[in-house]
C-alpha cells in the first residue's frame, strides 16, 4: 500500500463569497486565516504552511470538489502564506463539466466554501480551552465545498466563463 493512503488526512472548511465576476474561471481568496478558531476548535498559526508550500508548490496541492480525489476541478496558480493566512489563486478547468457546474454555482453564491486537506505535523492542544494550535501542517489539497468551517475566510473574486457569441 502506498504511504499516502496510510497517513490520516484532516479537512478544514472555509466559506467563499464571490464578489466580482470576470472571464476565465479564475478565483482567489483565503483558504485559511491565522489565529482564528474554526468550528472544529483548530487554530492555524502563522508559518504553519511554509515548509509544505516550499516542498510542494502550487502544482503539488490538488484543487478538488468536496475532498474527492476522483473530482479534480482545476489547478492552483499560486498559494501564498502572508500575514493574514493562506491566500490562494486557482483556475477551474472549464472544459470539465463538473468544473463548469461548480463555477456557475460559485458565481450564483450557492457554493460558498473552501476546505484545506492536510496532515498535522506539529500541533499543541490546550486542555483548558479545548483548542488545538496547528504550528506545522502538510497541505495536500484545497477543495471547494458546500459547508464551511471558518466563517471569517472569504473568496475575494470569481471570474466568469466567457459565453460563446451565439449565446451572448
Amino acid at each position: 500500500m502506498n504511504q499516502l493512503h496510510r497517513l490520516p488526512l484532516e479537512s478544514k472548511l472555509l466559506p467563499l463569497q464571490p464578489s466580482r465576476i470576470a472571464m476565465d474561471g479564475t478565483f482567489e481568496g483565503y483558504a485559511s486565516l491565522f489565529r482564528m478558531p474554526d468550528l472544529g476548535k483548530d487554530i492555524v498559526e502563522p508559518g504553519a504552511f511554509r515548509e509544505s508550500l516550499a516542498r510542494r508548490g502550487p502544482a503539488g496541492v490538488r484543487l478538488l470538489w468536496q475532498h474527492d480525489p476522483a473530482e479534480p476541478l482545476g489547478r492552483w496558480l499560486s498559494l501564498i502564506e502572508d500575514s493574514r493566512g493562506l491566500f490562494v489563486r486557482g483556475r477551474l478547468s472549464l472544459a470539465v463539466a463538473r468544473a463548469r457546474e461548480i463555477h456557475a454555482l460559485m458565481r450564483d453564491g450557492a457554493i460558498d466554501g473552501l476546505s484545506i486537506g492536510f496532515r498535522p505535523e506539529k500541533a499543541r492542544s490546550e486542555p483548558r480551552t479545548g483548542l488545538r494550535r496547528l504550528e506545522r501542517v502538510d497541505l495536500w489539497e484545497i477543495s471547494i465545498v458546500t459547508f464551511p468551517m471558518l466563517p471569517q475566510a472569504r473568496i475575494s473574486a470569481v471570474k466568469a466563463m466567457q459565453r460563446p457569441a451565439a449565446f451572448a
